[in-house]
This record gives structure tokens, C-alpha cells and sequence, in this order.
């Protein structure tokens, strides 16, 4: 499918400036700068792959807006730490919590990320029926766990004590449990909406 050229999609201009924007703010003075680093390599791969898969895979506004609001959400957390991020904090006083679910919160963003997966899957597999909404809810899920454990391996690895800051543990045991649980229901209402939106011929990007 061809896409109109970047230089014509005005969204993607907006969103490219904004998030530049934000990450330079956010890589000023962090809280951890040892954390910002370790949650920064999801942005330095992030990024990179997305410009260069541009031309062949295009994806829709929708998915970028998606893509856009997870990335600022982790820079906001990289730059904060995730279990001092003061909208978390706003949340847990206005709600009364016994957390700052901030990362809670992004967990489930990443599992909208099957939003833009499912499109991806779409274009590359030609699936059709069950299958279109099963297996990239699955993928993004799977993605989920699998970062949950490089996170642990490179806490331990690189900075022992960093590790609880990292993961954003906050003294919960099972909050690896929760937050996959979380990328679950995302992944889910990503790939739940109308599969006709997922059909190429229906696919918008402009």
C-alpha cells in the first residue's frame, strides 16, 4: 500500500516536533539519570525503527497518535522515575490509592500498541477472520512479558540497586503479574474495535 510522503502528512510533523520537544525537556536534569538511560533504550530502538520502516509500512494517524501518547507517557516516566510521577501522585490522592499506578497506566498503553501491530499483521499476512484479532493481541502481550524480563536481567545486571526504581516494584510482589495484566486488557480493546478499520483497503495513511 502507498502512503502519501511524510512531508505531506502534517499530523506527523505535529507529532515528531511535540515529542522532540518533550523528550529534550524530559532528558534535562532527571531524577535517575543511570534510570532515564535504561528506560531510554526503548525509545532508541523505538524511534530509529519507525523512521526507517516508513516508506514500506506506513502506518495509519491513529496508530502514530497511539504510538506518540505511549512515548511521552515512558518519557514522562523515564525522567521522573515511574513511582514518582506526579500525575500518579495526583491520581492516588484525588482517588484515594494505595500506589502511583503511573506505570500501571502505561503498561495498559502498551498494550493499545496492538493497535498498529494489527496493522502491520494485516498488510504482511493477508490474515483474515479470528486471526486478525487474536495473534497481534498476542504479539504485543508477548512483547509485554518479554521486556518485564529483560528489565529484570538489566536492572540486576547493570545496577542491583537501581533494580526497584527500574521496574517501578513499589513494594508490590506481584506487579509484573499486574502490569501484564494490564497490557492484556489494552491489547484486547485495541484489537476489539471494528475489524473493518483493520481491512488494507481501509487502512488511512494520510
Amino acid at each position: 500500500m502507498n502512503g502519501r510522503p511524510f512531508r505531506e502528512r502534517r499530523l506527523l510533523h505535529v507529532l515528531c516536533a511535540c515529542y522532540a520537544i518533550v523528550w529534550i525537556i524530559a532528558a534535562i536534569d532527571p531524577v535517575k539519570r543511570s534510570d532515564w538511560l535504561l528506560e531510554n533504550l526503548l525509545v532508541f530502538a523505538c524511534v530509529p525503527m519507525l523512521i526507517f520502516t516508513y516508506c514500506r509500512l506506513p502506518l495509519s494517524d491513529t496508530s502514530y497518535i497511539l504510538i506518540f501518547f505511549f512515548l511521552v507517557m515512558h518519557t514522562a516516566g523515564a525522567h521522573y522515575t515511574y513511582a514518582e510521577v506526579p500525575l500518579g501522585y495526583w491520581l492516588k490522592e484525588t482517588f484515594d490509592m494505595q500506589r502511583n499506578h503511573f506505570d500501571r497506566i502505561v503498561h495498559f498503553m502498551f498494550g493499545v500498541m496492538a493497535y498498529p501491530v494489527q496493522e502491520v499483521f494485516v498488510r504482511i499476512t493477508k490474515a483474515r477472520g479470528i486471526w486478525v484479532m487474536l495473534l497481534p493481541a498476542a504479539i504485543t502481550v508477548s512483547f509485554s512479558g518479554f521486556f518485564e524480563i529483560i528489565e529484570a536481567v538489566i536492572a540486576t545486571l547493570v545496577s542491583p540497586e537501581l533494580g526497584a526504581a527500574y521496574l517501578g516494584l513499589q513494594g508490590d510482589v506481584w506487579d509484573a503479574q499486574k502490569d501484564m495484566g494490564l497490557a492484556v486488557l489494552g491489547a484486547l480493546l485495541a484489537v476489539s474495535l471494528k475489524r473493518g478499520l483493520f481491512k488494507p483497503e481501509n487502512l488511512d495513511v494520510r
